[in-house]
């Protein structure tokens, strides 16, 4: 996957699946964004929805660094991929 704006946004729900398989970590996520699950289910493909998901895992580095072992993506790619979003 290359950080296009494309890559970005299937990164990002990539991202927010992954988080829907731990419950501490989108518990955390869904009160920092003040999204409730029945919203986020509504905006999941949203452009704004995707930047706060990269946002997210790049607040974190346990976060991150376990995304991006799973995503099999060199973490430093992140920031570029947050970019192509605006």
């Amino acid at each position: 996957m290359t950080a296009t704006e494309e890559g970005a946004e299937i990164l990002a729900l990539q991202a927010l699946g992954w988080l829907a398989g731990q419950p501490e970590r989108m518990d955390r996520f869904l009160a920092l964004t003040g999204l409730e699950a029945d919203t986020l289910r509504a905006v999941a493909g949203s452009p704004d929805t995707a930047r706060a998901v990269l946002d997210f895992l790049l607040a974190d580095e346990d976060i991150l660094l376990d995304f991006c072992e799973m995503a099999q993506i060199p973490p430093k790619s992140l920031p570029a991929y947050r970019d192509r979003l605006g």
